[in-house]
């Protein structure tokens, strides 16, 4: 079973995180919700809070597939100052395991040089942050080990890209029907 790791930080952006969680589950991923604070309880961008399953400090991430970054502000600039995730983001990259970001989020990716050469998307305003990258205006680009997306309105797309990409395309697909996605 694929193990995956979404993290959030204060001013997450809720449905970005909540949707790919929910649809990653669904593929009977194990996803845990990493708060990057010294509190599971986390309070996203638009002053929902959840409960994360565990702290950055408590978790082994060894065996992790995926780490995933939703967007959000001030989450994304949150995420950028962690510097135990940048780190850990810049081990995953070098070692050719998968990382996942949308919206603002694939920002923290470019600022640390890791999407250099790599075709990516993000939301508009956000592709400065993106150094070295070929920029695409798609909702969700997979390029080698990176899978981003565009915006909230991308998140159950990049939830499902992930599910074919950790699991199945038909397993994505039943999922896809079954969500009642228009597309399906």
């Amino acid at each position: 079973m694929s193990k995956v790791c979404a993290f959030v930080a204060e001013g997450f952006e809720e449905v970005e995180c909540l949707s790919v969680v929910d649809i990653l589950r669904r593929a009977k991923v194990n996803v845990k919700l990493v708060s990057i604070t010294d509190s599971t309880e986390v309070t996203g961008s638009h002053q929902i809070k959840i409960l994360a399953d565990a702290c950055f400090s408590e978790v082994d991430f060894s065996d992790c597939d995926l780490l995933f970054l939703p967007g959000g502000v001030p989450g994304t600039p949150n995420l950028a100052a962690c510097k135990p995730l940048t780190d850990l983001l810049c081990r995953f990259a070098k070692e050719g395991r998968r990382i996942s970001a949308i919206c603002a989020a694939p920002s923290v990716l470019g600022d640390l040089g890791l999407l250099s050469g790599v075709t990516a998307t993000c939301y508009p305003g956000w592709e400065d942050h993106l150094k070295g990258a070929n920029l695409s205006p798609l909702g969700v680009v997979t390029d080698g080990n990176f899978t981003t997306g565009r915006g909230m309105g991308y998140a159950v797309d990049l939830g499902l890209e992930l599910v074919s990409i950790l699991c199945s395309p038909d397993l994505a697909l039943q999922i896809k029907k079954g969500i009642q996605h228009p597309n399906a």
